[in-house]
């Protein structure tokens, strides 16, 4: 799908289609007795939901284990290994071990199923991924018994409804399903207790920044000065100026700046438009301004990062990885 420069949906969504961010369910557990199972540092961030059961969550270098309980959701972007635990004590079995085998998705630790898990991965845009990863914190738990989980309930259900009926186009339904779930993790997370870090999600949670960052989003192209951004949300430009930055960590304009020079890499990396049209597009008066503009930012001018993007496209291609087809029923029986 191709996007154009101008963008018409919140900030939120804009970010989220912009890393090309796609959640995909990749399988689970069922365990009983005593069991501890020992995950890799992972590369992609991983997203795991307690059906059943509760089990102890431990990451590599934090202080204490974390509690989870059935119909907790958490997500975990840190690349950190970390266990999954009945009981800390026990020696953990290595979840490569336990998931070895062609296709092989779903296993059994232990001698029952006192607790089921199923999980998953977010893939993200190698190139423009960080704009993401680099706003998530190390863990993210939404408990069961959390305000914000009644939708996350939902959806879990209808994961698990779609896994044991195992109908045509479920393997689809189950990546629409995990799509929902982390968008509704980032909102849980946006409007939790936990402070956030600076960056655009923090100012997405800042009701008046929220408007000045929907405007620009709504058109990157125009002319935006201090002072009109200020008088839309309410607050003087000094007041306004500091607290964007304090929040989002960037000034207001240098803010723009970054998300068009983000909206240029795109269309250089996936249109044909000519950087003349293109530099229109993002408020440019000229080609050489923008040029400038873009290399001052980036490091090269915008015709070589073309080049550069489409030979390295051209290696990439054919590399996806194919849409996970697999029934949850074994699980759930």
């Amino acid at each position: 799908m191709r996007h154009g420069t101008n963008m018409s949906l919140d900030p939120f969504s804009d970010i989220l289609k912009f890393t090309n961010a796609e959640t995909v369910v990749s399988g689970g557990f069922s365990a009983g007795g005593a069991w501890a199972l020992r995950f890799p540092a992972p590369d992609k961030i991983k997203f795991f939901a307690l059906i059943k059961g509760g089990c102890w969550l431990m990451i590599d270098g934090d202080d204490a284990p974390v509690r989870v309980e059935a119909g907790d959701v958490f997500l975990l972007s840190a690349q950190r290994t970390f266990i999954l635990a009945s009981d800390l004590s026990v020696e953990p079995v290595m979840a490569t071990t336990l998931f070895s085998g062609a296709g092989r998705k779903f296993a059994t630790l232990g001698d029952g199923a006192d607790c089921i898990q199923i999980g998953g991965h977010v893939r993200l845009d190698p190139v423009t991924g960080n704009l993401l990863s680099d706003v998530l914190p190390s863990l993210i738990h939404v408990k069961a018994s959390a305000p914000q989980a009644a939708v996350l309930k939902w959806l879990l259900d209808q994961m698990v409804q779609e896994g044991v009926a195992d109908l045509p186009g479920s393997g689809l339904a189950l990546s629409q399903i995990a799509q929902l779930m982390f968008v509704q993790l980032l909102r849980a997370h946006l409007s939790g207790p936990t402070p956030l870090a600076a960056g655009w999600l923090r100012a997405l949670g800042d009701p008046r920044l929220a408007l000045a960052l929907h405007l620009m989003h709504a058109d990157p192209g125009r002319a935006w000065h201090l002072e009109e951004l200020a008088s839309a949300v309410a607050m003087s430009r000094t007041t306004f100026a500091s607290r964007f930055k304090a929040v989002a960590g960037v000034p207001p304009l240098t803010y723009l700046l970054n998300w068009r020079m983000r909206l240029a890499q795109r269309a250089l990396r996936e249109g044909g438009q000519p950087v003349a049209m293109l530099a229109l597009s993002l408020g440019y008066t000229s080609e050489s301004a923008f040029s400038n503009a873009f290399k001052r930012a980036i490091g090269v001018a915008p015709k070589r990062f073309r080049d550069a993007a489409r030979f390295a496209m051209s290696g990439r291609r054919g590399a996806t990885a194919p849409v996970l087809q697999s029934s949850l029923e074994e699980l759930y029986s």
